[in-house]
């Protein structure tokens, strides 16, 4: 049975607000990446925006399940210069964290890139769950990635890390 293995390449936590959470350089090392964010925004309702690369043409597509305790339903979003994270949730609250995990798979590789966005969060009165398949329609490899809020800055203790997987 094939096995992986995870290396951290780097974590930002934040000391202060901030517009954006920045990964540079990442070096073709690995086989996909893994980013787990745990984050506020200082204004309520605002979605994680992501892209690669710096590429802000409508490049990213994607489509999400989601559920809470009284609805669920699914969303689609395609030709958008980014990939948002709060598609189906209507985005980061200002007190409660929101977890992400996101799989971004053959990373270097030079087809388009597919992910798999997996997102949860309490808003105190109710919680949910998505799921989210995405895509970037490029063949570079993948060494910059952009997270800010589509709105406002990330709350202080805002965090983010990424991980290089290693397929055995």
């Amino acid at each position: 049975m094939a096995t992986a293995t995870y290396d951290k390449i780097a974590t930002q936590t934040l000391a202060s607000a901030a517009s954006s959470i920045t990964f540079s350089s990442i070096a073709a090392s690995w086989t996909d990446l893994r980013l787990v964010l745990v984050s506020t925004t200082a204004t309520a309702s605002q979605g994680v925006l992501c892209r690669f690369n710096s590429d802000t043409a409508t490049n990213y597509s994607q489509t999400n399940l989601y559920g809470s305790g009284s609805a669920a339903g699914s969303a689609k979003g395609t030709g958008v210069a980014y990939i948002d994270f709060d598609a189906a949730t209507g985005g980061n609250d200002t007190d409660y964290p929101t977890l992400y995990r996101f799989d971004v798979f053959s990373y270097a590789g030079s087809t388009y890139k597919t992910g798999l966005l997996m997102n949860n969060g309490d808003r105190n009165s109710y919680g949910y769950v998505v799921s989210e398949v995405t895509l970037w329609r490029s063949t570079a490899a993948i060494t910059t990635i952009l997270l800010y809020p589509s709105v406002g800055n990330f709350k202080i203790n805002t965090t983010a890390t990424l991980y290089g997987i290693k397929s055995a």
